[in-house]
């Protein structure tokens, strides 16, 4: 095995969540993580906890969506429900073998699922945000992830693990820094009202006044490096044109062009796969509002990779979220969706907070 795979197990387990003697603690993902299933399996034994496997076969969510009549796709799995609700940890592990398999699927067939599980996912953010659910997602590096990257196995390997700071020799010292660094940053931003965000094709207005932001530090994301809070339901005035594809559901959505008016997207436009925007933004009330504002930390992800868990990190970016707000940060906005999109500032933008200049050119300037 890859020591790497051994001391990510080690950072996930003991920095990320937590573990605790006595937690029952849910280790999800494919076949394909197995090394790394095996080494969490192992270290949450090791902290005196109970591991509770769930393990999948590659194409199953292909073969559901296709063949799953319109009450298998609303059906709650008692299983999934017991976890969110009563469980003390999960740990999430992405590992594709094909990230397209959904692209020939309808669309309204996962917005079906994902709509019934609306209130399942209220529960989970709620937990989270309480820490009464420990979580935290990574993910185990395949051909498929490689490819989308355009890289070999190998580099993408060296990308994932030098992001995840597993290569350091005191990865917990790294990721501890780093919750410093931004946790004055965090500092500055509390209490502020309004975000005024300008970039080419871009120039958005954002009220936060009564929200918090969050120094994402490695706990709940690995690897992480962000700062986020939920804006105002009704506050978003301007346009923004994305930087990067938006990618979703197997679709790449490229050249995304959202218009807010009183918070909700009032025109939509992308130069690949308009449909499918246009079929999420309407798949209940809240899927045009923004959920989320946040600014990307993580000078390790070098480049954009087509997964969010990363791309959405880049130092130098921001994103934003439409859909579900994130109780943590004092979001109201309930929506079956939470879709990020990354647009980056490196080619020039500004962020003022209060008229107060705050980000240039990709970098924090207060």
């Amino acid at each position: 095995m890859d020591s790497r795979i051994q001391k990510l197990a080690h950072v996930l387990v003991d920095y990320s969540t937590e573990i605790n003697a006595g937690d029952v603690v849910e280790i999800g993902g494919s076949t394909l993580a197995a090394p790394l299933l095996e080494a969490l399996y192992v270290r949450v034994l090791e902290r005196g906890a109970h591991p509770v496997l769930r393990v999948t076969l590659p194409g199953l969510q292909e073969r559901f969506y296709r063949f799953a009549n319109d009450d298998q796709l609303q059906f709650i799995n008692p299983v999934a429900d017991l976890v969110i609700r009563t469980f003390d940890a999960r740990i999430s592990v992405q590992a594709e073998a094909n990230t397209k398999e959904l692209s020939g699927i309808d669309p309204s067939r996962p917005a079906l699922s994902q709509k019934a599980h609306t209130e399942l996912f209220r529960v989970y953010l709620d937990r989270i945000s309480k820490r009464e659910l420990k979580w935290c997602g990574t993910l185990f590096p395949t051909d498929a992830h490689a490819q989308d990257a355009e890289m070999s196995l190998r580099d993408y390997e060296d990308f994932v693990y030098g992001a995840c700071r597993v290569d350091d020799a005191d990865p917990v010292a790294w990721w501890r820094s780093l919750s410093t660094r931004q946790a004055r940053l965090v500092d500055w931003l509390n209490g502020r009202e309004t975000v005024h965000i300008v970039a080419p094709d871009t120039d958005l207005t954002l009220q936060v006044g009564d929200r918090t932001f969050i120094n994402c530090d490695g706990k709940e994301n690995f690897p992480d490096g962000e700062i986020f809070t939920s804006p105002v339901e009704n506050s978003a005035q301007g346009h923004v044109r994305f930087t990067y594809p938006a990618c979703d559901g197997g679709y790449e959505v490229e050249d995304v062009r959202l218009w807010f008016e009183d918070g909700r997207v009032v025109k939509a436009t992308a130069a690949k796969n308009e449909a499918y925007l246009l079929k999420m933004l309407d798949a209940d009330e809240g899927a045009r509002l923004l959920g989320e504002f946040a600014i990307g930390t993580n000078a390790g992800i070098t480049r954009f990779t087509k997964n969010t868990l990363f791309d959405e990190k880049i130092a130098g970016t921001f994103h934003l979220a439409l859909g579900m707000s994130l109780p943590e940060a004092g979001g109201q906005n309930q929506s079956c969706i939470h879709w990020d999109m990354v647009c980056d500032m490196r080619g020039g933008g500004t962020i003022t907070v209060d008229d107060v200049l705050c980000y240039r050119d990709g970098e924090f300037v207060i």
